[in-house]
Protein backbone atom coordinates (compact mmCIF):
# COMPACT_ATOMS: atom_id res chain seq x y z
CA UNK A 1 0.00 0.00 0.00
CA UNK A 2 1.04 3.44 -1.11
CA UNK A 3 -0.06 5.77 1.90
CA UNK A 4 -0.94 9.15 1.57
CA UNK A 5 1.48 10.73 3.57
CA UNK A 6 3.81 8.16 5.99
CA UNK A 7 4.76 10.20 9.07
CA UNK A 8 6.80 7.65 10.51
CA UNK A 9 9.02 6.76 7.64
CA UNK A 10 9.48 10.90 7.05
CA UNK A 11 10.14 11.62 10.40
CA UNK A 12 12.87 8.82 11.05
CA UNK A 13 15.88 10.01 9.82
CA UNK A 14 15.54 12.60 12.00
CA UNK A 15 15.40 10.02 15.15
CA UNK A 16 18.11 10.18 16.66
CA UNK A 17 18.55 13.88 16.75
CA UNK A 18 15.28 14.30 17.94
CA UNK A 19 15.87 11.93 20.75
CA UNK A 20 19.38 13.93 21.39
CA UNK A 21 16.88 17.30 21.31
CA UNK A 22 14.63 15.88 23.77
CA UNK A 23 17.77 14.65 26.33
CA UNK A 24 18.95 18.49 26.34
CA UNK A 25 15.67 20.32 26.87
CA UNK A 26 14.81 17.49 29.80
CA UNK A 27 18.78 18.29 31.15
CA UNK A 28 18.03 22.55 30.73
CA UNK A 29 14.84 22.50 33.27
CA UNK A 30 13.31 25.43 31.10
CA UNK A 31 10.45 23.74 29.30
CA UNK A 32 8.46 26.86 28.09
CA UNK A 33 9.96 29.54 26.20
CA UNK A 34 13.18 28.67 26.36
CA UNK A 35 16.29 28.67 24.33
CA UNK A 36 14.74 26.24 21.80
CA UNK A 37 11.70 28.43 20.79
CA UNK A 38 14.06 31.96 20.97
CA UNK A 39 16.44 29.88 18.37
CA UNK A 40 13.47 28.62 16.22
CA UNK A 41 11.99 32.27 15.95
CA UNK A 42 15.40 33.95 15.04
CA UNK A 43 16.12 31.39 12.43
CA UNK A 44 12.51 31.00 11.14
CA UNK A 45 12.42 35.08 11.13
CA UNK A 46 15.44 34.94 9.06
CA UNK A 47 14.24 31.83 6.44
CA UNK A 48 11.40 34.26 5.62
CA UNK A 49 13.06 36.96 5.76
CA UNK A 50 11.06 38.67 8.16
CA UNK A 51 11.84 41.27 11.19
CA UNK A 52 9.89 39.09 13.71
CA UNK A 53 8.77 35.62 14.38
CA UNK A 54 6.40 34.82 17.36
CA UNK A 55 6.52 31.00 17.90
CA UNK A 56 2.28 29.94 19.25
CA UNK A 57 0.56 26.58 19.96
CA UNK A 58 -1.23 26.21 16.35
CA UNK A 59 -2.28 27.70 13.32
CA UNK A 60 -5.59 28.74 14.30
CA UNK A 61 -4.16 30.49 17.06
CA UNK A 62 -1.59 32.35 14.75
CA UNK A 63 -4.39 33.79 13.19
CA UNK A 64 -6.58 34.70 15.87
CA UNK A 65 -3.74 36.19 17.28
CA UNK A 66 -2.85 38.66 14.39
CA UNK A 67 -6.53 39.91 14.60
CA UNK A 68 -7.05 40.33 17.98
CA UNK A 69 -3.36 42.39 18.22
CA UNK A 70 -4.32 44.51 15.02
CA UNK A 71 -7.49 45.20 16.90
CA UNK A 72 -5.34 46.15 19.95
CA UNK A 73 -3.35 48.37 17.46
CA UNK A 74 -6.88 50.28 16.63
CA UNK A 75 -6.46 48.92 12.96
CA UNK A 76 -9.39 47.07 13.41
CA UNK A 77 -12.31 47.03 15.19
CA UNK A 78 -14.76 44.13 16.56
CA UNK A 79 -17.53 44.06 13.66
CA UNK A 80 -15.39 45.07 10.89
CA UNK A 81 -15.64 42.78 7.65
CA UNK A 82 -12.49 40.24 6.29
CA UNK A 83 -12.52 39.02 2.97
CA UNK A 84 -11.60 35.11 2.87
CA UNK A 85 -11.67 33.04 0.32
CA UNK A 86 -14.64 30.87 0.51
CA UNK A 87 -13.35 27.70 -0.30
CA UNK A 88 -10.80 27.80 2.74
CA UNK A 89 -10.08 25.32 5.39
CA UNK A 90 -12.60 26.25 8.46
CA UNK A 91 -9.47 27.52 10.40
CA UNK A 92 -9.07 30.40 8.37
CA UNK A 93 -12.74 31.86 9.19
CA UNK A 94 -12.44 30.56 12.72
CA UNK A 95 -9.77 33.13 13.13
CA UNK A 96 -11.83 35.66 11.98
CA UNK A 97 -14.76 34.95 14.15
CA UNK A 98 -12.92 34.24 17.24
CA UNK A 99 -11.78 38.03 16.67
CA UNK A 100 -15.18 38.90 16.64
CA UNK A 101 -14.73 39.96 12.83
CA UNK A 102 -17.07 38.75 10.06
CA UNK A 103 -16.02 36.83 7.53
CA UNK A 104 -17.16 37.61 3.61
CA UNK A 105 -16.69 34.77 1.74
CA UNK A 106 -15.22 35.68 -2.06
CA UNK A 107 -15.02 32.81 -4.82
CA UNK A 108 -11.36 31.47 -6.10
CA UNK A 109 -10.33 30.94 -9.26
CA UNK A 110 -10.80 27.12 -10.37
CA UNK A 111 -7.53 26.71 -12.34
CA UNK A 112 -5.41 27.50 -9.13
CA UNK A 113 -7.88 27.41 -6.35
CA UNK A 114 -6.87 30.42 -4.52
CA UNK A 115 -8.70 33.59 -4.24
CA UNK A 116 -9.51 35.34 -7.33
CA UNK A 117 -8.71 39.06 -7.33
CA UNK A 118 -10.87 39.96 -9.70
CA UNK A 119 -13.82 39.18 -7.29
CA UNK A 120 -12.41 41.21 -4.47
CA UNK A 121 -13.20 44.99 -5.69
CA UNK A 122 -17.10 44.12 -5.56
CA UNK A 123 -17.11 42.85 -1.70
CA UNK A 124 -15.55 45.52 -0.62
CA UNK A 125 -17.83 47.64 1.71
CA UNK A 126 -17.48 50.94 4.07
CA UNK A 127 -16.76 47.98 7.14
CA UNK A 128 -14.27 46.38 4.82
CA UNK A 129 -10.55 46.16 6.35
CA UNK A 130 -8.79 43.43 5.82
CA UNK A 131 -8.30 40.80 3.12
CA UNK A 132 -7.03 37.37 4.53
CA UNK A 133 -5.51 35.42 2.08
CA UNK A 134 -5.12 31.41 2.02
CA UNK A 135 -2.06 29.97 -0.14
CA UNK A 136 -4.08 27.06 -0.75
CA UNK A 137 -2.41 23.51 -0.71
CA UNK A 138 0.84 25.42 -1.23
CA UNK A 139 0.67 27.56 -4.32
CA UNK A 140 1.35 31.71 -3.59
CA UNK A 141 -1.92 33.44 -4.18
CA UNK A 142 -1.87 36.53 -6.31
CA UNK A 143 -0.63 38.76 -3.88
CA UNK A 144 1.16 41.57 -6.65
CA UNK A 145 -2.77 42.01 -7.50
CA UNK A 146 -4.59 41.73 -4.36
CA UNK A 147 -2.00 43.74 -2.48
CA UNK A 148 -2.78 46.61 -5.17
CA UNK A 149 -6.09 46.27 -4.31
CA UNK A 150 -5.38 46.52 -0.66
CA UNK A 151 -3.00 49.69 -0.72
CA UNK A 152 -5.89 51.57 -3.24
CA UNK A 153 -8.63 50.27 -0.45
CA UNK A 154 -6.33 50.63 2.51
CA UNK A 155 -7.08 47.42 3.85
CA UNK A 156 -5.16 45.33 6.25
CA UNK A 157 -3.66 42.15 4.20
CA UNK A 158 -2.96 39.04 6.40
CA UNK A 159 -1.96 35.73 4.73
CA UNK A 160 -2.60 31.88 6.48
CA UNK A 161 0.54 30.32 4.96
CA UNK A 162 -0.25 27.21 6.41
CA UNK A 163 0.11 24.98 4.03
CA UNK A 164 2.67 27.19 2.15
CA UNK A 165 5.93 27.32 4.02
CA UNK A 166 8.68 28.02 1.52
CA UNK A 167 7.18 29.21 -0.97
CA UNK A 168 8.59 32.01 -3.24
CA UNK A 169 7.02 34.58 -5.10
CA UNK A 170 8.62 35.02 -8.72
CA UNK A 171 6.90 38.61 -9.22
CA UNK A 172 7.42 41.43 -6.71
CA UNK A 173 5.02 43.48 -6.06
CA UNK A 174 4.32 46.81 -7.82
CA UNK A 175 3.49 48.49 -5.19
CA UNK A 176 5.87 47.59 -2.79
CA UNK A 177 6.23 44.75 -0.30
CA UNK A 178 2.25 45.40 1.69
CA UNK A 179 2.77 41.83 3.86
CA UNK A 180 3.05 42.37 7.73
CA UNK A 181 1.56 39.47 8.99
CA UNK A 182 1.66 35.66 8.23
CA UNK A 183 0.37 32.98 9.86
CA UNK A 184 1.86 29.13 9.46
CA UNK A 185 1.14 26.02 11.29
CA UNK A 186 3.45 23.14 12.12
CA UNK A 187 1.21 20.34 12.37
CA UNK A 188 2.62 17.31 12.12
CA UNK A 189 1.29 16.85 8.33
CA UNK A 190 2.80 19.90 7.08
CA UNK A 191 6.00 20.32 4.80
CA UNK A 192 7.74 21.75 8.19
CA UNK A 193 5.55 19.45 10.95
CA UNK A 194 6.14 19.21 14.36
CA UNK A 195 5.12 16.15 15.95
CA UNK A 196 2.69 17.99 17.77
CA UNK A 197 0.74 21.16 16.96
CA UNK A 198 3.09 24.19 16.86
CA UNK A 199 2.76 27.64 14.55
CA UNK A 200 3.93 30.65 14.44
CA UNK A 201 3.51 34.51 13.09
CA UNK A 202 6.13 36.38 10.99
CA UNK A 203 6.26 40.44 10.61
CA UNK A 204 7.92 43.32 9.43
CA UNK A 205 5.61 45.05 11.97
CA UNK A 206 7.87 45.73 15.07
CA UNK A 207 4.45 47.09 17.21
CA UNK A 208 2.67 43.92 16.14
CA UNK A 209 5.21 41.83 16.74
CA UNK A 210 5.11 43.33 20.25
CA UNK A 211 1.69 42.96 20.92
CA UNK A 212 2.25 39.61 19.75
CA UNK A 213 4.43 38.19 22.40
CA UNK A 214 2.45 39.49 25.20
CA UNK A 215 -0.96 38.23 23.65
CA UNK A 216 0.26 34.50 23.59
CA UNK A 217 1.29 35.08 27.08
CA UNK A 218 -1.66 35.53 29.07
CA UNK A 219 -1.46 39.43 27.59
CA UNK A 220 1.96 39.65 29.62
CA UNK A 221 5.32 41.31 28.64
CA UNK A 222 6.41 41.22 32.20
CA UNK A 223 5.69 38.04 34.63
CA UNK A 224 2.47 38.41 36.81
CA UNK A 225 1.60 41.82 35.19
CA UNK A 226 -0.89 42.05 32.57
CA UNK A 227 -1.51 44.75 29.94
CA UNK A 228 -3.77 42.85 27.86
CA UNK A 229 -6.34 40.10 27.77
CA UNK A 230 -4.11 37.80 26.33
CA UNK A 231 -4.11 34.13 25.81
CA UNK A 232 -2.01 30.95 26.39
CA UNK A 233 -1.04 30.14 23.22
CA UNK A 234 2.91 29.50 23.42
CA UNK A 235 5.17 27.42 20.88
CA UNK A 236 6.11 24.24 22.87
CA UNK A 237 9.72 23.92 23.56
CA UNK A 238 10.32 20.54 22.66
CA UNK A 239 8.75 21.42 19.35
CA UNK A 240 10.51 24.13 18.70
CA UNK A 241 13.60 21.95 19.28
CA UNK A 242 12.26 19.47 16.81
CA UNK A 243 11.50 22.25 14.09
CA UNK A 244 15.29 23.76 14.44
CA UNK A 245 16.05 19.99 13.40
CA UNK A 246 13.67 20.12 10.40
CA UNK A 247 14.05 23.75 9.08
CA UNK A 248 17.59 23.47 7.27
CA UNK A 249 16.14 20.49 5.28
CA UNK A 250 12.97 22.44 3.82
CA UNK A 251 14.07 23.75 0.82
CA UNK A 252 15.37 20.43 -0.05
CA UNK A 253 12.20 18.52 0.78
CA UNK A 254 10.37 21.31 -1.17
CA UNK A 255 12.39 20.72 -4.12
CA UNK A 256 11.68 17.08 -3.67
CA UNK A 257 8.20 17.82 -3.34
CA UNK A 258 8.39 19.67 -6.82
CA UNK A 259 10.32 17.32 -8.96
CA UNK A 260 7.37 14.51 -7.98
CA UNK A 261 4.84 17.39 -9.08
CA UNK A 262 6.38 17.76 -12.52
CA UNK A 263 6.40 13.72 -12.97
CA UNK A 264 2.46 13.67 -12.51
CA UNK A 265 2.03 16.63 -14.72
CA UNK A 266 4.18 15.98 -17.46
CA UNK A 267 3.65 12.23 -17.31
CA UNK A 268 -0.36 11.93 -16.25
CA UNK A 269 -2.20 11.56 -19.41
CA UNK A 270 -5.80 11.17 -18.60
CA UNK A 271 -8.44 12.80 -20.51
CA UNK A 272 -11.14 12.53 -17.31
CA UNK A 273 -8.40 13.85 -14.87
CA UNK A 274 -7.63 17.49 -14.79
CA UNK A 275 -4.51 18.52 -13.49
CA UNK A 276 -3.37 21.45 -10.93
CA UNK A 277 -2.18 24.47 -12.83
CA UNK A 278 1.42 25.40 -12.44
CA UNK A 279 4.06 28.05 -13.90
CA UNK A 280 7.08 25.33 -12.44
CA UNK A 281 8.31 28.53 -10.54
CA UNK A 282 8.73 27.95 -6.79
CA UNK A 283 5.73 29.80 -6.28
CA UNK A 284 4.43 26.17 -5.41
CA UNK A 285 5.46 24.02 -2.31
CA UNK A 286 3.31 20.94 -3.40
CA UNK A 287 1.72 20.76 0.42
CA UNK A 288 -0.98 18.46 -1.74
CA UNK A 289 -1.22 17.46 -5.14
CA UNK A 290 -4.35 17.84 -6.00
CA UNK A 291 -6.49 16.98 -8.87
CA UNK A 292 -10.00 17.34 -10.37
CA UNK A 293 -12.53 14.05 -11.65
CA UNK A 294 -16.51 14.61 -11.78
CA UNK A 295 -16.42 11.21 -10.44
CA UNK A 296 -14.31 11.48 -7.36
CA UNK A 297 -15.57 8.72 -5.18
CA UNK A 298 -14.81 6.38 -8.08
CA UNK A 299 -11.55 7.49 -8.63
CA UNK A 300 -10.60 7.54 -4.90
CA UNK A 301 -11.96 3.85 -4.59
CA UNK A 302 -10.36 2.46 -7.97
CA UNK A 303 -6.85 3.73 -6.67
CA UNK A 304 -7.53 1.94 -3.42
CA UNK A 305 -8.01 -1.35 -4.90
CA UNK A 306 -4.91 -0.71 -6.38
CA UNK A 307 -3.08 -0.40 -3.37
CA UNK A 308 -3.07 3.86 -3.65
CA UNK A 309 -4.34 6.40 -0.94
CA UNK A 310 -5.75 9.53 -1.83
CA UNK A 311 -7.42 11.95 0.17
CA UNK A 312 -9.89 14.46 -0.14
CA UNK A 313 -9.04 18.06 0.80
CA UNK A 314 -11.93 19.09 1.71
CA UNK A 315 -15.36 17.47 0.75
CA UNK A 316 -17.28 20.13 2.58
CA UNK A 317 -17.09 24.04 2.26
CA UNK A 318 -17.28 26.06 4.83
CA UNK A 319 -20.63 28.00 4.05
CA UNK A 320 -22.26 24.03 3.65
CA UNK A 321 -21.10 23.63 7.44
CA UNK A 322 -23.65 22.56 9.84
CA UNK A 323 -22.05 24.78 11.89
CA UNK A 324 -22.40 27.84 9.92
CA UNK A 325 -26.11 27.00 9.14
CA UNK A 326 -26.97 30.83 8.49
CA UNK A 327 -24.50 30.24 5.32
CA UNK A 328 -25.98 26.95 3.85
CA UNK A 329 -28.43 28.71 2.05
CA UNK A 330 -25.69 30.55 -0.27
CA UNK A 331 -23.97 29.74 -3.69
CA UNK A 332 -20.45 29.76 -4.42
CA UNK A 333 -20.89 27.09 -7.27
CA UNK A 334 -17.00 27.37 -7.92
CA UNK A 335 -16.18 26.84 -4.39
CA UNK A 336 -18.74 23.67 -4.64
CA UNK A 337 -17.44 22.67 -7.53
CA UNK A 338 -13.80 22.06 -6.78
CA UNK A 339 -15.06 21.06 -3.29
CA UNK A 340 -17.12 17.97 -5.02
CA UNK A 341 -14.22 17.05 -7.58
CA UNK A 342 -10.97 17.35 -5.23
CA UNK A 343 -8.67 14.31 -4.14
CA UNK A 344 -5.26 14.84 -3.44
CA UNK A 345 -2.55 12.31 -4.32
CA UNK A 346 0.64 10.51 -2.49
CA UNK A 347 3.48 13.64 -2.80
CA UNK A 348 6.03 13.58 -0.01
CA UNK A 349 10.03 13.80 0.57
CA UNK A 350 9.65 9.77 0.89
CA UNK A 351 8.03 9.05 -1.91
CA UNK A 352 10.12 6.84 -4.12
CA UNK A 353 11.15 7.25 -8.02
CA UNK A 354 9.20 3.85 -8.29
CA UNK A 355 6.38 4.49 -6.47
CA UNK A 356 5.59 7.86 -8.22
CA UNK A 357 5.57 5.32 -11.52
CA UNK A 358 3.24 3.10 -10.14
CA UNK A 359 0.69 6.02 -9.12
CA UNK A 360 0.89 7.48 -12.73
CA UNK A 361 0.50 4.39 -14.30
CA UNK A 362 -2.35 3.24 -12.02
CA UNK A 363 -4.32 7.04 -13.03
CA UNK A 364 -3.29 6.64 -16.42
CA UNK A 365 -5.17 3.03 -16.70
CA UNK A 366 -8.33 4.92 -14.90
Amino acid sequence: MISFLDLKKINEPYKKVFQEKMNAVLDNGWYILGKEVKTFEASFAAYCGAKHCIGVGNGLDALTLIFKSYIQLGKLQKGDEVIVPANTYIASILAILQADLVPVLVEPKLETYNLNPDLIQEKITPKTKAILVVHLYGQLAEMDAINEIAYVSNLLVVEDAAQSHGAISNQPSVIGNQRSSVAYSFYPGKNLGALGDGGAITTNDSELAKILFSLRNYGSETKYYNDFVGVNSRLDELQAAFLNVKLPNLDAENELRRNIAKRYLTEIKNEKIILPFWDFSENHVFHLFVIRTEKRDDLQAYLLENDIQAMIHYPVPPHKQKAFLQWNNLSFPITEKIHNEVLSLPISPILTDVEVSFIIEIINKY
